[in-house]
């Protein structure tokens, strides 16, 4: 679990992200998490994990590739999450000033990390 945290830990230290979980993605559970401010953990695990599967469930239908990145973009901020193998997701919260290019490399570092 550890290493996990470190994982996160890392995806956190991104100017502008608020929280940065390991999900699963068949039932939205919080495997870890890091959460720098007030974020309801659970919750946004189980947005993040609806979202994804109806993203890539789309995806299917239309013929295409699974999306490697999928980011949510709303007033106040980002949601942004990226499969990770294993039935994981690594999900990210962005706020509006964050360096959401950076965000998507630390997450994708991160997914190539579980992946090994």
């Amino acid at each position: 679990m550890n290493a996990y945290r470190e994982l996160l830990d890392r995806v956190v230290q991104v100017r502008g992200i608020r929280a940065a979980m390991l999900v699963s993605e068949d039932d939205g559970l919080v495997v870890a998490e890091s959460l720098s401010e007030r974020v309801d953990g659970a919750a946004l695990a189980a947005l993040a994990a609806s979202l994804t599967l109806r993203i890539r469930r789309a995806a299917a239908s239309a013929g295409l590739q699974p999306p490697t990145v999928v980011q949510l973009r709303a007033e106040r901020g980002a949601l942004l999450t990226v499969p990770g193998g294993d039935g994981l997701l690594v999900v990210a919260v962005a706020d509006r000033e964050a360096d959401l290019g950076l965000a998507r490399l630390e997450l994708r570092e991160a997914a190539s990390r579980l992946l090994a």
